[in-house]
């Protein structure tokens, strides 16, 4: 039987983006159900908000899938529960309209559903196109996200983000419970693609919030690019290079603090 995928992301059921990334897993030979939100949902990290309507979740059957009035990692929950079929073996969100890279991916709500399943034990991963424009970036997205037309948005390489991240299943399916692999393809084509680099994450995102106005009752704030120095070995330097990244994370991690002890 094959391995049961369930494909979400924050950009909507109605992306491009979820359905050449369900298509390129069906192409795989996957079990692929999607379920994501029926709105924007971008930049709500790990966030478990839902529409009720007297206690139930709404939910609309479309023909490519499920759509939520709730979040990314909600629906994740949902879909681990049964909510739409079996439970799956894998979680795969994406693909995203920017990269997710650097300590910014705790704000995105598209490695926020990947999480989600590791927290819960499920293998996951986190898909993202850096098609970033810091003009058109969202507060609300801590960047990540850009607004295009119908015709930019078909325009972009997909594909070749597709295509990393089914590469990376069989890897994803040997991992130990709960990892996460977070990949960031950039917006080139397959063939230009100068390769697939494991990454450690940025010690920044792409772009940093500014308070630029307070006033009474209100604050302005605005997104500019970083400005910090790209470090060799990291996901933005190695996206930078035209190379694909590939991270490894996990939702949960225990430390040992010096000076915390039991009392």
């Amino acid at each position: 039987m094959s391995p049961r995928v369930l494909v979400t992301n924050d950009d909507g059921i109605d992306a491009v983006g979820i359905r050449v990334l369900a298509d390129a897993l069906r192409a795989r030979g996957l079990d692929v159900v999607v379920a994501a939100p029926r709105t924007d949902s971008s930049g709500t990290s790990a966030a478990l908000t839902a529409t009720e309507d007297d206690g139930r979740v709404l939910i609309e059957r479309r023909e490519r899938g499920y759509a939520i009035a709730g979040s990314p990692a909600y629906i994740t929950l949902l879909g681990l529960h049964g909510a739409f079929g079996p439970p799956p073996d894998l979680v795969v969100s994406g693909i995203n309209r920017g990269a997710n890279a650097g300590r910014a991916v705790l704000h995105s709500g598209t490695v926020g559903a990947a999480l989600t399943a590791s927290a819960a034990g499920c293998r996951a991963m986190a898909v993202s196109l850096d098609i970033l424009s810091v003009s058109a970036a969202t507060t609300a997205s801590g960047g990540a996200a850009m607004r295009m037309s119908t015709t930019d948005e078909a325009a972009r390489n997909w594909s070749t983000a597709a295509a990393t991240a089914v590469d990376l299943v069989d890897a994803l399916l040997a991992a130990p419970d709960g990892v996460v692999l977070n990949v960031n393809a950039p917006d080139l084509p397959a063939e230009k693609l100068r390769g697939v680099r494991r990454a450690t994450l940025a010690a920044f995102g792409q772009v940093q919030l500014a308070v630029v106005e307070t006033g009474d009752g209100f604050v302005r704030t605005a997104l500019a690019e970083s400005g910090e120095h790209l470090v060799p070995g990291t996901d933005l330097a190695a996206l930078a290079d035209g190379y694909a990244t590939v991270t490894a994370l996990r939702a949960l991690a225990e430390l040992d603090v010096p000076g915390v002890a039991d009392r």
